[in-house]
């Protein structure tokens, strides 16, 4: 079978470099609109499987020609493009999933839920860590109590040497960490869906050594379609962002300064949005790219039980691919090997925790060995 990757850059690498290893997969095309990207990608990759090619995925026509022929298409290019896509890859007859991360676009494409199901295909959206990965995590985790109260989220892209001033490090798009900081969150509180705001309710929480006390707070994005999955079944649920402990106030104060700001002011007759300059600073002054560690727990908890899932995972020395780049492109990938597959029996546009097999997914993260510890109490 055929897979396609649309976009080159750290996720599209990622995901090319799993389908490649797949034995039943025998070609993987890799889209840029920069044919260099993609040829990159193709070279670092080293297998005669990956074929780079050139595309303009704004344009409708040329797309849906590329689609046609693949089993299955994964788009690693910005949000914002997800739902043309998705349209394209119903013409094509063409499975479709993407990264993800925006609550409206996956709405959008949802709603094309019929259209998908008359093509005999099956969309799904946000599959990427989180939105992604934990979703299905957390409904392998409900699958096994009878009654659920509360599900709760703790997700952190980290270096493994972290430095002041932030302790952190540029794992993907800048625009993304500051909107899923400054929007609000989408949380369950005594089974009804609410917002709340972003940087707030820290907690304090441990792991193993080297990593020891951390701290999690609300951010946006993260739940994605979880609450309307859940409601009516558990009573709270909740997502919150793992940081190295003092970051989440250090952000919050630069919040409430206005640096976050979209709004332009003007300095010495020029006038420019804070955020776009604050976005500067943190390209310029943060390290990016430098041994990445990505902490995960799932908590759920129901018939008198917490069923706890963690997972830390490292930068794998030996392809070089980050820990968020196995953790993000990894599961994406595996989602939309299921489909081209026929492991989803479901066609339609859904929520991967209503139709992913969530036990071969937990296989397939194994042989990938993104290791899920679990722990009962």
């Amino acid at each position: 079978m055929n897979i396609l990757v649309l976009g080159s850059g750290r996720m599209g690498l990622g995901a090319a470099y799993d389908f490649a290893q797949q034995p039943d997969v025998e070609r993987v095309t890799v889209a840029d609109i920069e044919l260099a990207r993609a040829e990159a990608v193709a070279k670092r990759i080293g297998s005669d499987k990956v074929v780079p090619v050139q595309i303009d995925v704004t344009d409708h026509k040329a797309v849906v020609e590329l689609m046609r022929g693949h089993a299955s298409t994964l788009s690693c290019v910005v949000y914002k493009l997800n739902v043309q896509l998705a349209r394209a890859a119903i013409e094509a007859g063409t499975n479709f999933c993407d990264l993800g991360g925006n609550n409206d676009v996956v709405g959008a494409e949802l709603a094309l839920d019929a259209e998908a199901r008359d093509a005999g295909i099956t969309i799904v959206p946000d599959c990427g860590l989180a939105p992604g990965m934990v979703a299905v995590l957390v409904a392998h985790a409900v699958e096994r109590f009878t009654n659920v109260d509360e599900i709760h989220i703790r997700v952190g892209g980290l270096p493994q040497d972290p430095k002041p001033p932030l302790n952190y490090q540029m794992v993907f798009s800048v625009e993304g960490l500051i909107n899923e900081y400054i929007e609000r969150a989408r949380v369950m509180r005594d089974g009804k869906i609410l917002e709340v705001e972003s940087m707030t309710e820290i907690e304090e929480l441990e792991f193993p050594a080297p990593f020891g006390k951390m701290e999690a707070f609300q951010t946006s994005g993260g739940t994605s379609t979880l609450p309307e999955t859940f409601q009516g079944r558990v009573k709270e649920l909740d997502y919150k962002t793992i940081r190295y402990k003092g970051h989440g106030e250090k952000i919050k104060t630069m919040i409430d300064l206005g640096l976050c700001s979209s709004t332009p002011i003007e300095v010495d007759g020029v006038r420019i949005a804070p955020r776009r300059l604050l976005s500067e600073l943190i390209v310029k002054n943060l390290p990016a790219d430098g041994p990445d560690v990505v902490l995960v727990r799932v908590e759920v908890i129901g018939d008198g039980k917490r069923l706890r899932y963690d997972i830390i995972d490292y930068q794998d020395e030996a392809t070089g691919l980050s820990a968020m780049m196995r953790t993000t492109a990894f599961p994406a990938a595996i989602v939309a090997l299921m489909m081209a597959r026929g492991d989803v029996a479901k066609k339609g546009a859904m929520p991967q925790e209503r139709c992913i097999p969530t036990q071969k997914f937990m296989d397939e993260l194994a042989k990938r060995k993104i290791d899920v510890k679990e722990e009962w109490s």
